[in-house]
């Protein structure tokens, strides 16, 4: 196509469009991973200034309106996920706006006809295209890179993986990572971990059964004794009496 071109890792080219579509394809199938895309908007330094400059699914604009999340589409079995950046609008202190992504339940090495595409948003259509084509076991790619050089900018194809995942390459960058809020690279929550000291039981227990002692008097009194007679005594004779009368 007139004007497009074919980038390899390394390579860059000028922008000239004032906004720009960064639209990240793959094929999807058994065993593929889903592919979230995301964008960070860095300082001079090479960081964010904070949370606010990681723009993804969750926090789909930045509060100064040069980035946005475009949404996920699908037309057959190709998947698209984009980012928009409107370069006029950037902050003077960002020099640079990564387009970055993360695989879900798998790594890079699974997704089949990975390719990122960069479009003009102001008419002048499709303008590079970055196909990557040796990712294992990264589960976290940063795809291109949108920079100022002088008074305009350009962009550079990055191709750069990370096994340690999104949470890796955000903490690169300076983002103070919270892995409720990133995108779930297991494809499943991460595990609460249980209260400490545990909690009461929520009912009362059974009642325990009455202990068996000491011994309980029993339910009916018992038989009466009956006395035992006594044999009777024989005569004896008083000495002070004659004849014992």
């Amino acid at each position: 196509m007139v004007g497009m071109t074919a980038m390899a890792k390394g390579a860059n080219l000028p922008v000239a469009a004032s906004s720009v579509r960064a639209v990240l394809t793959w094929t999807a199938g058994p065993g593929v991973p889903d592919v979230d895309v995301s964008a960070l908007l860095l300082t001079g330094q090479g960081r964010v200034r904070g949370d606010g400059d990681f723009v993804f699914y969750n926090h789909p604009r930045h509060a100064s309106g040069a980035v946005a999340h475009g949404g996920k589409s699908a037309a057959g079995s190709t998947v698209s996920d984009v980012i928009r950046v409107d370069l006029g609008s950037a902050e003077s202190v960002i020099s640079s706006v990564l387009i970055a992504a993360s695989a879900d339940g798998g790594s890079f090495g699974d997704v089949t006809g990975l390719s990122l595409t960069l479009f003009g948003g102001d008419a002048t259509g499709l303008l590079a295209e970055f196909e990557i084509t040796d990712a294992t076991t990264e589960t976290a790619f940063v795809f291109g890179e949108l920079y100022r050089r002088g008074d305009g900018w350009k962009f550079r194809a990055v191709g750069q993986g990370y096994a340690s995942g999104l949470e890796g390459l955000a903490t690169d960058f300076g983002i103070s990572v919270d892995t409720t809020a990133l995108p779930d690279e297991a494809g499943a929550r991460a595990v609460e971990v249980p209260a400490w000291p545990p909690r009461p039981p929520q009912t009362p227990p059974p009642p325990q059964p009455a202990s068996a002692w000491p011994p309980r008097p029993p339910d009916t009194p018992p038989r009466p004794l009956t006395p035992t007679p006594l044999p009777p005594f024989p005569a004896v004779l008083s000495p002070f009496r004659p004849g014992g009368h």
